[in-house]
């Protein structure tokens, strides 16, 4: 996907992007490679993938959810930045909140988001376990993201302490899954959340499936959740 036909197909979704967001992009990609060779943020680097299966792939919450009237969003373990910055930069009203647990990766957020000219954009390095153990931040959220490979009801626990009651957590998935769904609905359900829907979809030009797991938070996660670092992983909520 070539940066025009990103433009054009993001317009035909109702997305139109300016010169000044086409150039924050264009500049995205390049401190992304420039950073690639000295730390590992991603294995696409390649410019049609990034466009295609980095910005359009997190440009596509937007699809399915409103993130244009002064929304919050947490990203958690967002990498390179994935979904939220592609998101922040087609709409700029939305206050982004970032949390990573490695420190390199949030100096290159640090350093994307000053040369993007990007405001209201927070950086914590900080592990999730603990990053939702802070009063400030529990319940503080409409939206909480995840794009990580860990199972649905490991990310439910780190996720859902961080959303506002009646907002969502969004899980990101490259596969169905149902049977992931079925195994996390009883951590879900103590945690606070319900399952409303499995969205399915595939990407232009290759046809990938991609999924978005959407959970709504329906009452207040108890406050021993999320547990100490390493245990949603090491002991799942079943």
């Amino acid at each position: 996907m070539t940066p025009e036909e990103f433009k054009q197909l993001l317009s035909h979704k109702g997305i139109h992007l300016s010169e000044q967001q086409m150039a924050q992009f264009s500049r995205y990609f390049s401190l992304l490679v420039e950073w690639n060779e000295k730390m590992n943020l991603t294995a696409i680097t390649e410019e049609k993938e990034v466009y295609l299966k980095h910005f359009y792939d997190s440009i596509s919450l937007a699809f399915f959810e409103d993130f244009a009237t002064n929304k919050s969003i947490c990203d958690v373990g967002a990498g390179a930045g994935f979904p939220s910055i592609p998101l922040k930069i087609v709409f700029p009203s939305l206050q982004v909140t970032i949390v990573d647990s490695l420190n390199k990766r949030i100096t290159f957020l640090t350093e994307l988001v000053n040369q993007l000219g990007l405001e209201n954009v927070s950086l914590y390095h900080d592990r999730a376990e603990s990053f939702g153990q802070r009063e400030e931040f529990r319940a503080a959220f409409d939206y909480v993201t995840a794009r990580a490979v860990a199972r649905l009801n490991v990310l439910s626990e780190l996720c859902l302490p961080l959303v506002k009651k009646d907002g969502f957590f969004l899980a990101l998935k490259a596969a169905k899954s149902e049977e992931e769904i079925s195994e996390a609905k009883p951590a879900i359900a103590l945690l606070g959340g319900k399952f409303q829907k499995e969205v399915s979809f595939e990407l232009p030009v290759t046809a990938d499936e991609r999924h978005i797991v959407v959970i709504q938070k329906k009452k207040e996660t108890p406050k021993k959740y999320p547990r100490k670092p390493g245990l949603p992983n090491k002991q799942p909520i079943k």
